[in-house]
């Protein structure tokens, strides 16, 4: 195995991930918050360093559906979460990047975004791009990030000014997200021949034949984003009937005022701007 899958530093990874934590732990004053930041960032490191990342990258298809499992329904959301809601308000503040947010918050935008983009990250020339391009590698492991952030945004509902749903609208976001973004797993589990060229060297490090692998790569997406989701449908669900909280009530916050209040007066502007004799 040492032969086949050699070790590698990764330093440009360990670099950007040094540098991340770094940035967080001195914009970000809760405690709470950097430990989600930290738990986030040492997942995406195991998941992407060697050996892990190496495999999913160029050996095994079982092995890149786990780390995009962990990626999407892991590292995405504590990320989320670790980013304090003032300091969320002001990078979406910009206008593009309020209006790009109030667009991807709503569920059915976020579930055709992350079903497409997802999918075309596992098309076949994507995937062999990954697995002979470091490059295409970085990429991919990016593009998936994103994707788990537009998934768990609706569910969420940390951005300040976005749509938000209520607890039963957030529980039935997620149980519909796992049921579809996982279209593609039936592919893999019913097809008679391998679908990766580039993927090689599976029976000599993971012991499947690359056909196997590619079958149980589907199984581990099915069970590994129901399981998860399913779970977390339900405590949202049950846990705001424990607070008390009308599961079909939408909260509001003061911060979604403050945005409200500044796209208004957007608004007045651009209207004073219009009417303005030449």
């Amino acid at each position: 195995m040492a032969a086949l899958l050699p070790f590698h530093w990764h330093p440009v990874l360990l670099a950007l991930l040094v540098a991340a934590a770094v940035t967080h732990h001195l914009l970000v004053p809760s405690l709470r918050q950097r430990r989600l930041a930290l738990w986030a960032l040492l997942s995406l490191l195991v998941v992407t360093a060697w050996p892990v990342g190496d495999l999913a990258a160029s050996v095994s298809l079982s092995v890149a559906t786990v780390q995009r499992l962990v990626i999407m329904l892991l590292v995405a959301p504590l990320l989320l979460l670790s980013m304090p809601t003032d300091l969320l308000g002001r990078v979406t503040r910009p206008a593009p990047i309020d209006f790009l947010a109030r667009k991807v918050s709503k569920p059915g935008v976020a579930i055709v975004i992350v079903t497409v983009v997802g999918t075309a990250t596992l098309i076949s020339p994507v995937v062999d791009w990954g697995a002979r391009s470091s490059v295409g590698r970085g990429l991919i492991i990016l593009t998936v990030l994103c994707v788990g952030f537009l998934l768990w945004i609706p569910a969420l509902a940390v951005l300040p000014g976005t749509h938000r749903l209520s607890p039963a609208a957030r529980a039935g976001y997620i149980f519909a997200s796992a049921l579809i973004v996982t279209s593609l797993s039936f592919v893999w589990i019913f097809s008679q021949h391998p679908l990766y060229p580039g993927l090689h060297h599976q029976e000599a490090l993971v012991h499947l034949s690359p056909l196997f692998d590619q079958q149980l790569a589907g199984f581990i997406a099915k069970l590994g984003c129901y399981i998860p989701m399913w779970w977390v449908a339900f405590v949202i669900f049950f846990h705001a009937e424990d607070k008390g909280t009308p599961i079909e009530e939408t909260p509001l916050h003061w911060a979604d005022v403050e945005r409200e209040l500044l796209r208004i007066d957007r608004q007045r502007a651009k209207a004073v701007r219009n009417h303005r004799p030449t």
